[in-house]
């Protein structure tokens, strides 16, 4: 039981730390939103009292990576950058739902699908001038 637990630790520091310090990973340009997805519209829009939901997923969720800011670490993209807000809001929503192991984002689709509206609010937040 003891050995079975210090090869997790084990296992589970050598693919976390070696994490910290590297060169950010290099965006998928190969991720790109399925039409169908692209064009769902945000039924949370229009309402900003929602976004503050988003604000607190945000940093339980996706802060690791991405920055408190949304600005990006060295573990996730600059989520304020004009390649990404130029998205839709329902391209985002997929990528938040499907994730992309390839470039290290995780899925989040075991979120409910008005927490995943909501983070995509905070987004459009996070680009605002007021924001930064």
């Amino acid at each position: 039981m003891i050995r079975r637990l210090v090869l997790t630790v084990a296992l589970t520091l050598a693919i976390v730390f070696p994490l910290h310090g590297q060169p950010r990973r290099p965006r998928d340009a190969e991720w790109i939103a399925p039409p169908e997805a692209s064009t769902k519209a945000n039924p949370l829009a229009g309402r900003p009292e929602t976004v503050s939901g988003g604000r607190r997923i945000f940093a339980d969720r996706c802060s690791t990576c991405h920055g408190n800011d949304g600005r990006g670490s060295d573990r996730g993209p600059d989520l304020t950058a004009d390649e990404v807000q130029s998205q839709s809001d329902g391209a985002l929503f997929w990528k938040i739902s499907s994730g992309n192991t390839h470039a290290g984002m995780p899925s989040f689709s075991f979120l409910p699908q008005p927490q995943r509206w909501q983070i995509v609010l905070h987004l459009r937040e996070l680009s605002k001038p007021s924001s930064r």
